[in-house]
């Protein structure tokens, strides 16, 4: 079962889109390579509203929000996790509104050594080449910024502190509208999706998206975790997914049961692959993504090598001590 991607969205940056009822978007400028059209930031409620993933550092999308909201008050700026593209304009919206910051933590912080093997230096043969980059800031939207850094992978926002800490199953509730944060480790480890009770849909942030799979980097990710917790997305009855980057996502668990079934063809590839030969995870993506453009090359590495080591987890796959992004792995029966 292919995935039934969905990527139709008009950006429209700076202006308000009236969504559902209860819910508004507002995309901020910052197309790329892991942002899609941008990243999308969604007004939940009437009168007292919650902010969900304000975004990056950008004045005029800080200012794009605060306009939208003219006359109500913001009771809640809520980041589904720490990337550059989520949560750092949450400071400049609450020293605009004075509303309190709720995510479930600071970002992750990883050992030194774990940085390390997660950390590829042979991998020369994946990075992008700068005509490549130069042809994606060509396919940008005009209006899109030329200093921002959108050939760029996800950073973390190591700034972030939340007033209010939330975890699984924490409720959040406002005037009009009432959240229930699940706590979704996989992309990163302090995911949260929030489940939207009066119109029975969830915000999936990076979890789970409607224009492309999502990168599981290792080590602030697991592919364990990330599988897991997509299993969970198939007991809810949502009607909708919202992810922050694209359009809303209709059948989600339909769309939940093809990424799980993408994930798990990935690791027979793998296997498959590793049924001839060891190999480098530079070798794998050569030979798994052979239609993927090229400049996504970096990104399949992320993911492969996040495959790799649920495989050793599952003693599918063995590697010379713990798996290391630049290691030759091979099968283990």
């Amino acid at each position: 079962m292919s995935i039934p991607y969905v990527t139709e969205i008009d950006p429209k940056y700076g202006e308000v889109v009236q969504v559902t009822a209860g819910i508004r978007r507002v995309i901020a400028n910052n197309p790329g390579r892991f942002t899609f059209t941008g990243t999308g930031t969604y007004i939940v409620g009437r009168g007292q509203v919650a902010v969900i993933d304000p975004g990056p550092e950008d004045d005029e999308h800080v200012a794009a929000i605060l306009a939208a909201v003219s006359g109500e008050e913001i009771t809640h700026i809520i980041a589904t996790h720490t990337h550059r593209d989520h949560s750092p304009a949450s400071r400049a919206l609450q020293t605009a509104t004075g509303a309190p910051i709720l995510g479930f933590g600071g970002h992750p912080v990883v050992s030194e050594q774990s940085a390390i093997l997660a950390k590829p230096t042979t991998w020369d043969a994946l990075y992008p080449t700068e005509e490549e980059i130069e042809e994606l800031r060509k396919s940008m939207p005009a209006s899109s910024k030329e200093d921002t850094e959108h050939d760029q992978e996800e950073g973390g926002d190591m700034s972030f502190s939340p007033d209010i800490e939330i975890g699984h199953g924490d409720v959040i509730a406002g005037g009009t509208w009432t959240l229930e944060a699940l706590h979704t480790p996989g992309h990163i480890s302090n995911h949260l999706c929030f489940g939207y009770k009066e119109e029975q849909s969830l915000f999936t942030g990076d979890h789970v998206m409607g224009w492309s799979t999502s990168v599981i980097p290792e080590p602030e990710g697991s592919m364990s975790a990330y599988m897991e917790n997509l299993t969970m997305l198939l007991e809810r009855k949502d009607k909708f997914f919202y992810p922050t980057h694209g359009p809303r996502i209709p059948n989600p668990i339909a769309f939940t049961l093809a990424l799980i079934n993408h994930r798990i063809r990935r690791e027979n590839q793998i296997l498959d692959c590793l049924q001839v030969a060891s190999k480098t995870i530079p070798e794998l993506v050569t030979e798994m993504y052979v239609e993927t453009p090229h400049i996504l090359h970096m990104a399949a590495g992320q993911s492969v090598f996040s495959h790799l080591v649920h495989l050793v987890e599952k003693n599918l796959v063995k590697t010379d001590g713990p798996p290391s992004a630049d290691g030759l792995f091979e099968l283990a029966i």
